[in-house]
């Protein structure tokens, strides 16, 4: 709904009402607000009863021989009253909903993008976290020969460990079905975040949204917390 249109319409029906009543005490001429009033009734009528069908138990405009020309005020004000507290109901009375504090990510990328968030540089903080993790993904293979996703791939690879290409292992027992389900989506999703968030942080131009960054950086929270969770298994 257009708010600001309705308020507007309402608020000048509400004037068009004002003066009306104080050209009757004055008993100057009406016939020219009167028009004005009924040309208007028809949008006040729909914008009423869009807000709430109950608002309208009679008419908004009425007019008999003996009393003259009758205004639904309340009606009308009521409406109004409505528009200006409709964004408010928005925010006090929504559901709860959960909140994903930052600082509570895993630190491999909460530490690394900090500095880049506070200053709002999203995606940078992105490529930072993602940067992050790899660093660490690095140190706890012992390898500095792949980096991001080729990286994870060798990492989480169902392989057995080789010569300087030890793998990463779900805790667990390895012919457990969960724990290979858990091996392949981590492999999955971590190659995935390389090539879907990373690449476009560290290539593309423009910043982020912060929501959407924000949401990038709860995936690779994700990875983090699955790679720091492995085991590294070596070539026996």
């Amino acid at each position: 709904m257009d708010r600001d249109w309705m308020r507007k319409r309402l608020t000048a029906f509400e004037a068009l009402e004002d003066h009306y009543w104080l050209l009757r005490r004055a008993n100057a001429a009406t016939s020219e607000v009167r028009k004005r009033l009924f040309e208007a009734e028809p949008t006040v009528v729909k914008i009423l009863r869009t807000l709430d069908p109950r608002l309208l138990h009679t008419e908004v405009l009425a007019e008999d021989d003996w009393q003259g020309l009758t205004i639904n005020t309340s009606a009308v004000r009521r409406g109004i009253g409505i528009l200006a507290d409709m964004d408010e109901w928005t925010t006090r009375l929504a559901p709860d909903a959960p909140s994903l504090p930052a600082d509570r990510l895993h630190p491999w990328v909460w530490d690394a993008a900090r500095t880049f968030w506070e200053s709002r540089h999203y995606r940078a903080a992105v490529h930072a976290a993602a940067t992050s993790i790899n660093a660490h993904l690095q140190d706890k293979l012992g390898r500095r020969d792949l980096s991001d996703a080729k990286l994870v791939q060798e990492a989480f690879s169902d392989k057995a460990p080789e010569t300087g290409k030890p793998r990463l292992r779900m805790p667990g027992d390895p012919t457990d079905p969960g724990v290979q389900t858990r091996q392949r989506g981590a492999h999955q999703l971590g190659q995935g975040a390389y090539f879907a968030l990373r690449n476009p942080a560290a290539h593309e131009v423009g910043d982020l949204a912060e929501q959407e960054a924000l949401e990038q950086l709860a995936t690779f929270s994700v990875v983090a917390r699955l790679i720091d969770g492995c085991q590294v298994m070596t070539q026996r």
